[in-house]
This record gives structure tokens, sequence and C-alpha cells, in this order.
């Protein structure tokens, strides 16, 4: 009886904060699909009427969304990609004894604690720049002509920026995983005559397979809705090369100032986010169970 009031009491104390999230996520989200449902233009106030699925039907016949669609998901793969291998790489590499070992580990971990707008401001200005950033300087150093990385290559650039964001938390996530292989398992395999890579098909990489699988999952969800570092550096162009949804979103909201589509393309985005997030959450799951 003890329990069961116990058990009451403690929902009853939740129930606030649980209402408020609920409000939190379902009050947005609803007007989202209310706006997406009508013909709305903030030039023209006043104006709003019922458009059916009108709205959405122009935003998946839009050739900027399959261009958006396309940049979002090769930006998300080509990121996952370069953490996951760079993590374990890192990790390995963080793993073996060496000088200043903690201090090693806290300038690799670093980047993860910058915020997106300034590490890309960083990376336009003092990197990329083809007149007077270090990429330009190490070219003219090597006789060779500068790259405007921005202007000729935007995706890819947006690319190694968030790469280089994400990569520390990758690393941390895999280094921690790494830190719980028992050493013995390490050893006898050494004995049985095991080389390096035997070693890191076999034990290690089985072995930080669940690490990795939540990297993917939880990255996934963040580069989905990357967007300052596109906004700063590149405003999505030339053109829309790179583009990516939450972009293209932005743009119809907040710079065409169509409301309705922009709010169609909102929940087009949920829902694709949606499908790959049940995906990955099977995926973890089935990782979990063996």
């Amino acid at each position: 009886m003890a329990t069961t009031h116990t058990h009451s009491a403690a929902r009853l104390m939740m129930a606030p904060s649980v209402l408020l999230l609920l409000a939190w996520m379902i009050v947005p989200l609803a007007m989202t699909i209310y706006f997406s449902f009508l013909r709305y233009n903030l030039l023209m106030p006043g104006m709003e009427e019922f458009a059916g699925f009108t709205n959405y039907k122009y935003f998946l016949t839009d050739p900027a969304f399959f261009a958006a669609l396309k940049n979002t998901l090769i930006l998300v793969g080509s990121v996952l990609a370069i953490t996951v291998i760079g993590g374990i790489a890192l990790a390995l590499l963080l793993d073996q004894p060496m000088f200043g070992q903690g201090i090693v580990r806290i300038l690799v971990i670093a980047p993860f604690f910058i915020m997106p707008t300034v590490s890309a401001l960083v990376w336009k200005n003092m990197l990329m720049n083809p007149v007077n950033g270090l990429f330009a300087w190490i070219a003219k150093s090597l006789g060779m002509q500068p790259i405007d990385w921005l202007a000729t290559a935007p995706l890819t650039s947006i690319i190694i920026i968030v790469a280089w964001q994400w990569l520390p938390f990758a690393t941390l996530i895999i280094f921690t995983a790494l830190q719980s292989l028992d050493e013995e398992q390490k050893e006898a395999s050494e004995m049985d005559g095991a080389g390096p890579i035997s070693k890191l098909v076999y034990i290690i990489l089985p072995h930080l397979s669940r690490a990795m699988t939540v990297v993917v999952l939880i990255e996934t969800i963040f580069l989905l809705s990357v967007f300052a570092e596109i906004l700063v550096t590149t405003n999505g162009g030339p053109g829309t090369q790179s583009t990516n949804l939450t972009y293209l979103i932005y743009a119809q909201a907040l710079l065409q100032f169509d409301v309705g589509g922009a709010s169609a393309g909102g929940i087009v985005a949920v829902i694709l986010a949606n499908i790959v997030a049940f995906f990955l959450i099977r995926l973890i799951g089935k990782n979990l169970e063996s």
C-alpha cells in the first residue's frame, strides 16, 4: 500500500514538468501543421486562405527540395564516415602511453565546446579565406594557386567544418568504450600470434560496435538540422549547392516570407527525421540485444 502511494506521489510531482514538455512540443507542432494548410505570406497580412495540400505539393515538386535532400544526405553520410573512422583512429592513438597524455586528450576534445557560429567564422575567415587564410598561405608557399573553398567546393567545405566540430564527440564516446576493453583479452590474442590488424578487426571493432552505434544515432539527429555553419559561410550557395533541408525551410520562411510553404517543408523534414530515427533506434536495439 505504501509503495503504491509513493508511486502516485512521484507521478503527481512529475506531472507538471511532463505537461510543460508536451505543451512545449505539441503546441508549436500543431501550429506548424495548421499553417502548412494555409496560403500565408507575411507580405500580405490578413490574406490567409485555406490551401489544402497545395503547399506540400509545391514543396515536394520544387527542384530545390531534391537538391536540398541530396545535400542533406551527403552531408550526414560524409560527416558520419569521417567522425566514426577518425574517432576510432584518435581513440586508439589516445589510448597509447605518451608524454602529456591528459593535455592531448583535452586538446582533442576542445573543438566540441566551440559554438557552431564561432567555429564557422574561424574556418571562413582564418582558414579558408582565399586571400588571407591559412590554406591560401600554404598553397602560395608551395607555389600553387589558392583555392576559394567556399565558392568552388561549398558542400565539401561545410562537411569539413561540421566534421571538425563532431569528431571530438565521436572520439570521446569511442575512447570511453575502448577503456573498458579487457587488457587480458588483448594480451591473449597477442600470445596467439594476432597482429595489429587482426586485433583491430576481431577484438577492438566488435567491442566498439555499441559505441559506434550510439555515435551514429546521436550525430544523425543533430546533423539533420545543421544550419548555423551554412548561414555563416555560404548562405546555401552558390545556387543550392550547399543548401540542406533546414536552410531551405529557413529561406522559404524568412527570405521569401512564405510561412505556409515553409511550414509544409518543416512537417516533411520532421517526418523524414523520424523515419531515420526509427531505423537507427531499431539498429541500436539489435546491437544491444546481440
